[in-house]
């Protein structure tokens, strides 16, 4: 739990960020639609902070070239399977109005006008409205309605990333964003209610996903993909406790940027299996994005064949510690499907494991 803990210091503390996602899956009574939600605690640049929310896009806090400072809490609903009802809504807060603990991580804003936003290892909870006037503000990068939620959270499974992630790597900067996976595998339960709709979350409705990316630059290009629900051919199954999850990282040497590496773990039968020889490309037609990612380690190998339909993405919005906008947009979506297939290798080549269906999918994506 220590590196999903608040670790903005030094220079990261003026420029950079942080943020920890997550997603889930909520039903609606009565009607049994699901719709996957996703809910952000994220902060950027705290040394430069105010008493007032600093918004890079704003017109005043651009003329007099200030870096913005905030906490911001993202919520909101991917697009459902026709692509309607994606939403995203923003609150914007002084980081003088957080209060924070160390590991484990416990964030609170207490607000005697919008109410209170928590986070916890173990819970998430808030609420919010943004007005149609608020929404026409530019540099709030939101939509307009209201969500509130109380989700209790159960991480089982965590992806370590090592010495990628490590004290070494920050204070050499040697990735220009760093991932910590302490909760790719994760159970949720509780209530989700957008715009008055009430949906019901729990173990079954879903399979849940939470992780942190902190840095100075928020990765472009970014691809992230990740499924706990994994049906295996051999025994038609699902197969239990089993998650896979992949990061595109952007390494440095010195100040100068080296090209993208992913890093995959597969998780099956409480067996963590972690990837870094990676070979990826990704594909865009009229109606999806497509990936294919080649990964091994001295045992295993891994072919992962994903895709997901862009009208069941949402285009995230964020600035990065600069007080840009990527020209690129950033897609997310959590209808992702595939296939993956695993080997183990052999004197004579490899031999088949099994072959995992993969649907319910996490995809975050932004090109170079």
């Amino acid at each position: 739990m220590v590196r999903n803990s608040h670790m903005l210091r030094g220079s990261l503390s003026k420029r950079g960020y942080m943020r920890w996602w997550h997603s889930f899956s909520g039903v609606q009574p009565g009607t049994g639609q699901t719709r996957t939600f996703f809910v952000e605690f994220f902060i950027i640049n705290p040394a430069a902070g105010a008493s007032r929310p600093i918004l890079g896009q704003h017109p005043y806090f651009k003329k007099r070239g200030m870096k913005p400072s905030y906490v911001m809490i993202k919520a909101g609903v991917f697009p459902d399977e026709e692509g309607n009802g994606g939403r995203q809504f923003h609150a914007f807060y002084p980081v003088s109005a957080l209060q924070a603990t160390g590991s484990p991580l416990v964030m609170q804003i207490d607000d005697p006008k919008t109410g209170r936003f928590l986070y916890s290892e173990d819970r998430i909870a808030g609420s919010m409205e943004v007005t149609p006037r608020e929404a026409r503000h530019r540099s709030r990068m939101t939509d307009a309605g209201c969500m509130e939620w109380d989700i209790g959270v159960q991480k089982i499974v965590s992806c370590h990333t090592g010495r990628l992630g490590g004290k070494f790597s920050e204070a050499f900067r040697r990735l220009d964003s760093f991932w910590h996976g302490e909760g790719i595998l994760s159970l949720f339960q509780g209530s989700v209610t957008v715009d008055g709709v009430p949906y019901e979350v729990t173990p079954e409705s879903g399979h849940g996903y939470a992780d942190k990316h902190w840095g100075r630059s928020m990765g472009k290009p970014w691809f992230q993909f990740a499924c706990g629900k994994l049906v295996s051919n051999r025994t038609g199954q699902e197969a239990r406790r089993c998650v896979v999850a992949l990061n595109c990282l952007r390494p440095r040497f010195l100040l100068f940027p080296l090209r993208p590496r992913l890093m995959l773990q597969l998780t099956c039968q409480g067996e963590d299996f972690q990837f870094t020889r990676c070979k990826w490309e990704t594909k865009e037609t009229g109606k999806r994005f497509i990936w294919h990612v080649l990964a091994q380690n001295k045992d295993i190998v891994v072919k992962l064949s994903g895709s997901c339909a862009k009208k069941e993405m949402l285009n995230l919005q964020y600035e990065d510690p600069d007080g840009r906008k990527e020209s690129q947009p950033l897609w997310a979506g959590g209808g992702g499907i595939g296939t993956l297939q695993l080997y183990r290798k052999t004197h004579g080549g490899r031999e088949s494991i099994d072959t995992l269906k993969l649907s319910d999918s996490l995809c975050i994506y932004r090109s170079i």
